[in-house]
């Protein structure tokens, strides 16, 4: 069986690689088609997938003819959230309103079409493969719905997959958020026949808006056992070098368009560089950490003991480096929880309850007294006995496990029914 997969981001890559290394060890073969940056296809995780039996992998400047590529480039940046809310979004929305559907349907049309030829022959069953699609994506909605519409015309099944997962037990945790009603801009998913989570926490973000035989349940195919030995074998080297201090700390960040509390923030920074023997690394979020104003911070610049890191630092050396990690609410960490190194909940950092948190009340810390006692215990007596090991089995059995520890397969059977559906 065949399937087309549209990578466009780390985040995407990250956790549909998996997917698609079980795909065609399965005996299937795919064509990935990359829509983001270029620089994508030196990421360590594509090279990985381009040196196995039945993956092929090309970007979409080089599949189109540069006319048309240029077209669909000018067309998606009419259109994505990040043009509108740019300086120059007024002007790019009347040009939007002038250049209306019609006008760019035929652009549309042309270069899926060619796309779809592409990635299947005559009557070749399949499936046609995105990450999660909402309203505010920084990919175009409008094309990524003509492409499950003429997907659906050569009777291709359509699927969305996860690009993370649920880090958030609440839901009010951007700025601007003020209403508990559903987030109508994961309704764009409804366009899929079926939209993949990972655990029923995430679910909730779908449910009200999408038919419950849309959602599927299947685990993480990132965080799963199956993925993270095979992640062993085929991760870069680090650069990081473990040295003489006691306790090493890596604090994992979000993007700035969640509400956090950054004075505090660096409050507790300075608060834990201030204990001896210890080392902390700050990790910006992948996409737009430049906008965190933490690594601008000009006083905690001047700690010898603290460092950000750069956009080229692999979280996962970042967490094999650490002895301890402080998340502001990420899924990241998850991998960490997996092997039982302590991370701890900063929940009083930021706007929402982490998931973690939730499964797990050791690890919340609820105020900067709860900062200095546990860096303090952590020095004292070491890291060796920090979950309660009944909370970390449930959070590992519901958030990453769900629906079984096969988790790959069942993405893989998934597949193989939609490709079917016809």
């Amino acid at each position: 069986m065949k399937a087309l997969f549209f990578l466009r981001h780390n985040n995407d890559i990250d956790h549909i690689t998996p997917v698609i290394f079980k795909w065609v060890n399965a005996g299937h073969s795919c064509n990935v088609i990359l829509i983001g940056k270029s620089s994508l296809e030196s990421d360590f995780r594509l090279v990985f997938l381009k040196q196995l039996k039945g993956v092929k992998i090309i970007h979409i400047r080089k599949l189109l003819s540069r006319f048309d590529f240029v077209m669909w480039r000018l067309q998606t940046l009419l259109l994505v959230r990040s043009s509108h809310i740019s300086f120059f979004g007024p002007a790019i929305r009347v040009l939007a309103g002038i250049y209306n559907f019609e006008k760019r349907q035929s652009v549309w049309l042309r270069t899926v079409r060619h796309i779809l030829d592409y990635g299947f022959a005559a009557g070749e069953q399949g499936v046609v493969v995105f990450d999660w699609i909402e309203r505010n994506s920084a990919i175009c909605v409008e094309w990524v719905a003509v492409v499950i519409a003429q997907a659906r015309n050569k009777k291709l099944g359509t699927v969305s997959l996860p690009h993370g997962d649920s880090p958030h037990a609440s839901q009010l945790i951007r700025h601007g958020e003020w209403f508990l009603k559903p987030d109508v801009s994961f309704s764009a998913a409804g366009m899929f026949d079926k939209v993949v989570v990972p655990n029923e926490l995430c679910s909730k973000r779908f449910r009200t808006l999408l038919r419950d035989d849309q959602i599927e349940v299947l685990g993480s195919p990132r965080y799963c056992d199956e993925w993270l030995t095979k992640l062993k074998e085929i991760m870069p080297p680090s650069s990081l070098m473990r040295s003489d201090s006691q306790l090493k700390i890596v604090i994992f960040l979000r993007k700035a368009r969640y509400t956090t509390f950054w004075e505090e923030v660096a409050e507790v920074v300075q608060l834990i560089a201030a204990f001896p023997n210890i080392e902390v690394i700050i990790k910006p979020h992948t996409r737009g950490g430049w906008k965190q104003p933490l690594i601008k911070n000009t006083a905690l610049k001047k700690l010898s003991n603290v460092t950000v890191a750069d956009g080229g630092t692999h979280s996962i050396h970042l967490m094999n480096w650490a002895d301890v990690i402080i998340d502001l609410a990420t899924s990241v960490v998850y991998e960490a929880i997996k092997a039982g190194k302590p991370v701890l909940s900063a929940d009083y950092l930021h706007a929402s309850r982490s998931a973690a948190a939730v499964y797990m009340p050791e690890t919340e810390l609820r105020c900067r007294d709860d900062v200095y006692k546990m860096i303090d215990t952590f020095l004292t007596t070491g890291t060796c006995t920090f979950y309660k090991e009944p909370h970390r089995q449930l959070f590992m059995q519901e958030m990453i496990d769900a629906g079984g520890k096969d988790v790959l397969s069942n993405y893989v059977a998934l597949l193989e029914r939609q490709a079917q559906r016809f």
